[in-house]
């Protein structure tokens, strides 16, 4: 199993909970969820019963339509998965809960109870057909889970110490010299392109082969569009969610859903963009009217861009229209030279790396009278009641034409700045330059 980040917050949980809460993970599929709750289960308890609801048989999901005597229920249960369950030794895992929306109602009883821990993982949890009929439990913990971030791909491929020096570089606003650099913006552009789904990363260290990468990230684009098509028959998801690099390749002010869905109601193309967003396969940053330490309250529903969830998958999406994506490619686009704008392709991973730090995503968009250009701050933090404007480029150029616009209309409200590009670690009077690798930072 891959290290994961995401074992010490169960660890926490552990610890801080003791069994007064239930500890729900959610995400997108196929990010590893399971893999992580069956080794924490192996590590940290004396047994553990492990129901997986995509594959239970409907004894064992009947055995939650009625909790009211948890002795037989348990009783049952182990019989069922020939394990002994010891009183708070032992923990219950519910995989793929959003399958049994009765089993995850049944945590209230369960918890009270307090005999045993209970994990759950899922995706599509907040998808209304799994919720509408159920109480849905104050006794959970919900923790998101992501696909790898950097430093846990740089750990898959066994590179212990990279990531750390590159945190102290940061730190220290210090640059590596520019061949050092060139060699992280390789490394970074490798897992760009693997992406960090832990099967695409496995592939990759197994093979070294790009094309089977790539037929692992087309059997979960598949995967996601057969769920897509659960939730929504029509297939109206699935085309929203296959038209995001294209709108995000038009450098247009916002994800176009009109051009995408031709004569859809507004109303329901909100109602489409919140079940993606459930579904956590994509990442919705949201423009602000009014950029400051409380965004949330000035964001613009309407206006919005979407990112997938995970850059390797982004980069295979992008030539779905093709049978596979050539080694060829992939090979241009680790030197950086394939002959394509690619400055979304670095959007999507800025959102990526913001997103797994646990920041919502925010831009701002400042509309030029004079002329049809507008000036456009990509993301936007909260921090210490400010805000950090950042402008993300695919190039090395120090150029900074929309930083220095929103400076001059929000400068009262703006704690720091950077631009994000490909050269090495500088400053340019106020403005913080550092390579797209040392996004993860920005805490």
């Amino acid at each position: 199993m891959f290290k994961r980040k995401i074992y010490n917050k169960m660890l926490e949980w552990k610890q801080e909970s003791d069994g007064r809460t239930a500890l729900l993970i959610e995400g997108a599929r196929r990010i590893g969820k399971s893999t992580v709750v069956r080794e924490f289960a192996k590590n940290e308890y004396d047994s553990y019963i492990l129901i997986d609801f995509a594959i239970a048989s409907k004894d064992v999901r009947t055995l939650f339509e009625d909790v009211s005597d948890l002795n037989y229920l348990f009783l049952q249960l182990q019989l069922q998965y020939k394990v002994d369950l010891h009183e708070r030794k032992s923990v219950i895992i519910f995989d793929e809960v959003q399958l049994c929306p009765m089993a995850r109602q049944a945590i209230k009883a369960l918890v009270e109870d307090h005999r045993y821990d209970y994990i759950e993982t899922g995706s599509l949890i907040s998808i209304r057909k799994n919720v509408k009929d159920i109480l849905i439990p104050s006794e959970e913990r919900r923790i998101s889970m992501y696909p790898m971030d950097y430093e846990e791909f740089l750990w898959a491929v066994g590179d212990e110490t990279t990531f750390s020096l590159l945190k102290k570089c940061y730190d220290r606003n210090q640059g590596l010299g520019d061949v050092l650099n060139r060699k992280q913006l390789r490394q970074f552009r490798l897992y760009m392109l693997v992406g960090g789904m832990p099967q695409s990363v496995a592939t990759y260290i197994e093979t070294n082969n790009f094309r089977k990468v790539d037929e692992i990230k087309r059997d979960i684009l598949n995967l996601y569009e057969a769920d897509f098509s659960k939730i929504d028959s029509s297939g109206r998801l699935a085309m929203l969610f296959d038209a995001i690099p294209a709108q995000l390749n038009k450098n247009s002010s916002r994800y176009q859903a009109s051009s995408v869905l031709h004569g859809e109601r507004a109303d329901k193309i909100l109602e489409l963009i919140a079940e993606l967003k459930d579904s956590k396969t994509v990442l919705v940053s949201y423009n602000t009217n009014d950029p400051n330490a409380g965004m949330a309250n000035s964001r613009d529903l309407t206006r919005f861009k979407l990112f997938l969830s995970d850059t390797g998958l982004f980069v295979t999406l992008m030539f779905k229209d093709k049978d596979f994506t050539e080694n060829e490619i992939y090979e241009k686009l680790l030197s950086d030279k394939l002959s394509v704008n690619l400055g979304y392709l670095y959007e999507n991973v800025v959102a990526q790396c913001l997103a797994a730090n646990g920041n919502e995503l925010y831009y701002h968009t400042i509309m030029n009278e004079n002329s049809k250009h507008n000036y456009e701050i990509d993301f936007i933090l909260a921090r210490k009641n400010k805000i950090v404007p950042l402008e993300v480029k695919s190039s090395g150029y120090k150029t900074h034409k929309s930083l220095d616009v929103f400076t001059e209309k929000f400068s009262g409200r703006i704690l720091s700045r950077y631009l994000i590009y490909t050269k090495d670690v500088c400053k340019d009077k106020d403005v913080f330059c550092i390579p797209v690798y040392m996004v993860p930072f920005l805490q």
